[in-house]
């Protein structure tokens, strides 16, 4: 993609006005003001550089071109859906300012992009992987992470954002606030218990004086997600992971293992935390894949894509 300029004034400023509204009046965090600025200053520099001279001039067939142009570009549907959904919300607050008289991004769609199938570990190689001893008070902490996203599939911002009234290790409980503000009771297996013990009971070396967070920094407080990131390449590297693990890997792992042995799709959403069970769907997909997979390696007549000779 090609640097673009500085938009003009009449563009740039309604944009700043609105990040403002969302900051002050909205209320929304620093990160999401971040997301919307950053997507309206892309689209503002790009109606500069095609000669549009306000927000007023800018009509649906208009924004049909930067979306293929974000398309040429490389964004992948969902990205150019982000795009979209701000691009909509700040015509909104125009339409509010009576700066504009519609809103020319309604009913504007993204296109469509295949769906991405999250990656899985493989069971034997993440039972190495969390079977590896840890050497020092970090490690321990480490391992109780790794074995509490795998056995209860957490998304690693609940993993960052628990605290230690949240943990029933007697009844082998946790309990989460997910998206949305949906909070779940998950079972606690019986390894990422015992992981979770250890670390409790070498965790006050570590933690500031009335921490809530389950899991801490080398410096007392709560730990970031980048950080929760980094420890688990670390691990992945020095364990010699067959591929580089990331938070996501060990929950997308959790509900493909599970579901390979349940085939209870309804019981994965719950664990999950899904709202919509299209969103768990995807891991039928990868079931079929690993069944698809042994039916070619084993039966005697699976070179599906085989022609009988004497047709």
């Amino acid at each position: 993609m090609h640097r673009l300029r500085e938009p003009p004034s009449a563009l740039a400023q309604p944009v700043k006005a609105f990040i403002h509204y969302l900051a002050s009046e909205k209320r929304h965090s620093p990160r999401t003001c971040d997301s919307y600025q950053r997507d309206l200053c892309r689209l503002a520099g790009w109606l500069g550089e095609s000669g549009v001279a306000g927000w007023a001039d800018v009509q649906t067939q208009t924004l049909r071109r930067y979306v293929a142009t974000l398309a040429r570009e490389g964004l992948n549907g969902r990205s150019i859906a982000r795009h979209l959904s701000a691009i909509r919300r700040f015509f909104d607050y125009q339409l509010r300012e009576k700066a504009v008289t519609d809103n020319p991004a309604v009913g504007l769609k993204a296109p469509k992009s295949g769906r991405r199938l999250p990656g899985v570990a493989d069971v034997d190689q993440l039972a190495r992987l969390l079977d590896a001893a840890p050497e020092d008070p970090l490690e321990i902490r480490d391992l109780a992470m790794f074995e509490l996203m795998y056995s209860s599939g957490l998304r690693l911002a609940e993993l960052v954002g628990l605290d230690l009234p949240a943990l029933d290790l007697r009844g082998a409980e946790v309990r989460v606030l997910g998206k949305g503000g949906r909070e779940r009771l998950l079972p606690v297996g019986s390894r990422a218990r015992q992981a979770l013990e250890q670390w409790l009971s070498v965790r006050p070396s570590l933690a500031d004086d009335g921490q809530p967070a389950v899991f801490v920094s080398r410096r007392g407080d709560r730990l970031s997600r980048r950080s929760v990131q980094a420890r688990l390449t670390r691990w992945g590297l020095c364990q010699c992971a067959d591929q580089k693990l990331h938070p996501h890997l060990l929950r997308h792992s959790f509900a493909s293992h599970l579901l390979e042995s349940s085939g209870d799709l309804r019981a994965v959403q719950e664990l999950l935390g899904h709202a919509d069970i299209a969103t768990t769907q995807v891991y039928t997909h990868l079931d079929f894949q690993h069944l698809a997979r042994v039916y070619d390696q084993s039966h005697p007549r699976a070179k599906r894509g085989a022609r009988r000779a004497d047709t």
